[in-house]
């Protein structure tokens, strides 16, 4: 009797050492190039609260005013595949009921067009493509992917610099599970403008080069762990102007101590958030996982069929007739 491997056997064989070797490389190799920032970005969060206004037609701030902040988010492709970076092109407008709806962003209360540079796979910034500022730190508009349990450095568009957003623990943000980082701002001079005397209690003179503060009640993000996307935002943003030189707040132009993620923006930030997550776990755990076992079945069983062979009897040959 002699074994020989059936086409079957080595098929099973084949199939389970190709899967074998597959699992690694999606974990390893497939799933890191899969986590990449669009460069196709195009969303819009909502923040409502309420808070003190100034009021540019009656001169003087106002209280208890309905404040919403509009961030758009558009990426610009072209820009983007020229510089192999991820430019995002960022418009945060201000409004009160006045100015809302508004048909053009420049309309606003406060209007501040921005470009962001970021690295796709670090979410680091990149100083190229017109970028303005020059954006700093290690997170902006989202944080990196696999956020980790500790503090981050964000920008802080408004302070022009960066703040450190410190871990507090998880949070879940309509049902869905984050990381939660907050912060705050203490007053910081971040500007001057040009203003009428009297707003800053220098009636006297004509115009004044006041000075521009900021501050900030407190930030807090929650953050899915997986991609870096923010799915709760809550600012506290307080502007205000002094004379120069002063060390008193003179005139405040804008003081809302919660601004947050209104609950649409929350719905369809964890809807993205779990189904970018879902995608990378799929690519670097499930698919993985999935085909490290079946490998490991089929090779086994490719094995053993191949080992046992297909037993085939040996006919002797017929012997040859003399002459």
């Amino acid at each position: 009797m002699r074994r020989t491997a059936s086409p079957l056997s080595l098929v099973v064989l084949g199939f389970g050492t190709f899967l074998l070797a597959l699992a690694p490389l999606l974990a390893w190799y497939v799933q890191p190039r899969a986590a990449v920032n669009p460069v196709d970005i195009d969303t819009t969060a909502v923040y409502t609260g309420s808070g003190s206004v100034f009021d540019l037609d009656r001169v003087e701030t106002v209280p208890g005013q309905a404040i919403t902040v509009t961030q758009r988010v558009r990426g610009n492709v072209e820009a983007s595949v020229d510089s192999g970076n991820a430019v995002w092109d960022v418009i945060t407008t201000v409004d009160t009921d006045a100015s809302l709806p508004a048909a053009d962003p420049h309309d606003a209360l406060d209007f501040s067009p921005h470009r962001w540079v970021l690295d796709r796979r670090t979410t680091k910034p990149v100083h190229c493509c017109e970028e303005r500022p020059r954006i700093e730190g290690e997170a902006y508009l989202k944080f990196p992917f696999d956020v980790q349990k500790r503090s981050y450095q964000w920008w802080d568009n408004t302070l022009g610099d960066t703040v450190v957003m410190r871990y507090r623990g998880t949070e879940k943000v309509q049902g869905y599970t984050g990381y939660r980082f907050t912060a705050s701002v203490p007053a910081t001079k971040t500007g001057t403008r040009l203003v009428p005397g009297t707003l800053v209690d220098q009636p006297d003179r004509p115009q004044v080069l006041a000075e521009e503060w900021y501050s900030n009640h407190g930030l807090e993000l929650v953050v899915d762990q997986a991609t870096g996307r923010v799915i709760y935002a809550q600012t506290g943003p307080r502007r205000t102007l002094r004379a120069p030189g002063g060390d008193e707040d003179a005139a405040v132009l804008l003081d809302a101590e919660k601004l947050a993620f209104t609950t649409a923006t929350q719905k369809e930030a964890v809807r993205q958030a779990e189904r970018d997550s879902g995608q990378l776990r799929m690519v670097g755990e499930t698919l993985p996982a999935g085909a490290a076992v079946a490998g490991s079945v089929l090779a086994v069983v490719g094995g053993i069929l191949v080992a046992r062979g297909r037993k085939e009897e040996e006919h002797p040959g017929l012997p040859g007739t003399a002459r």
